[in-house]
């Protein structure tokens, strides 16, 4: 069963999560298969994305989607991996050239989605009741670093874009095949309450005081810098492989830490799709008539595909009509008309 483990490191600045999807990870995938599948890098590395989007919608009090995108000019034009505020999650990715055969070595990130070091990386928090004008908020960094190096793992990419919008430092380690999707975060707690301030500055905001407090404490926290070390020595073998008691029992046997409840079957991470016929309805209305009998006359239905599960939407020539039929006041069965 899918599971995510959060845990604190006693009297340390210091906290972690570790997240295992196995169910919910083989479930997407064969929903994925009838359709083809991915090829195996393309698994791997939406894999890995779902497992860190999975981390970071726990780690934060949204009361709304976290979207994890990559996009860029290799054969994967965009990677999407979705996770909601109750840990239901998805993902899909559009593939439109060869990928390179993961059988005979790494595939690199930029191979496949920033050849030409184009590639980007968004993260976007869509709230579940946006207030009207209410927009999504969406951070997005470069497939590079400072220096403008191809960062060729996502939990690099990932760590630059937490140092970068959050100033805290963060270790990450990940790992995905076609039966599991794991991933480690180590995280530096930020500076909380004006007790953990020296002091402010005239004339700057609290808000200020902790962001620049944060900023002073980048890699130079001796507790995080040697718990974030230990973290980075666990292999990607040992992630797929291994359970979480004895993961965290080889990595952290000398730090005391506590563990909390673990999140697993209807509270833990599993796979769910947003999509429905009314959803697609509405999509097909906003084409218009025109539009929609156009595919009619061509194809003799119309057919939507959801690309996250798979499930296919068909409507023939009564279903397309009925979907620009107003339902008349008072008549009976009209509001059961999709």
């Amino acid at each position: 069963m899918s599971e995510l483990h959060k845990f604190l490191f006693d009297g340390l600045p210091v906290r972690g999560m570790l997240v295992r999807l196995t169910d919910a990870w083989q479930d997407m995938l064969a929903r994925r298969q009838q359709a083809g599948g991915y090829p195996q890098a393309v698994t791997e590395l939406l894999g890995e994305m779902t497992a860190a989007a999975t981390l970071m919608q726990a780690n934060i009090k949204f009361n709304g989607a976290l979207i994890l995108q990559i996009m860029g000019d290799g054969p994967v034009k965009l990677a999407v991996a979705e996770v909601q505020p109750d840990l239901s999650l998805r993902a899909t990715a559009t593939v439109v050239g060869e990928v390179a055969d993961a059988s005979a070595g790494v595939v690199k990130l930029s191979d496949m989605v920033n050849v030409n070091n184009q590639g980007r990386c968004a993260i976007t928090l869509d709230p579940k009741d946006r207030q009207p004008g209410q927009q999504p908020y969406q951070g997005v960094v470069p497939l590079f670093g400072d220096r403008h190096e191809k960062l060729e793992k996502l939990s690099e990419v990932i760590e630059h874009y937490m140092l970068q919008s959050e100033q805290l430092d963060t270790r990450l380690v990940l790992a995905a095949n076609d039966k599991v999707a794991a991933g480690l975060l180590i995280q530096r707690l930020p500076v909380k309450g004006e007790n953990n301030l020296e002091g402010n500055q005239a004339g700057q905001s609290r808000a200020d005081a902790l962001r620049s407090a944060d900023e002073d404490q980048i890699g130079v926290n001796e507790d995080y810098n040697r718990i974030s070390i230990l973290a980075a020595s666990l292999k990607r073998e040992e992630l797929l492989e291994l359970d979480v008691d004895t993961i965290l029992r080889r990595l952290f046997w000398e730090e005391q830490h506590t563990r909390f409840e673990p999140l697993a079957g209807d509270t833990g991470p599993r796979f769910a799709c947003t999509c429905s016929r009314d959803r697609v309805g509405s999509m097909l209305r906003s084409l218009g008539v025109a539009e929609v009998d156009s595919i009619i006359a061509e194809q003799g239905q119309v057919e939507v595909g959801c690309e996250f599960c798979g499930t296919q939407y068909r409507y023939d020539p009564v279903d397309a009509a009925h979907l620009f039929v107003l339902p008349t006041a008072g008549a009976p069965g009209t509001d059961h008309i999709q």
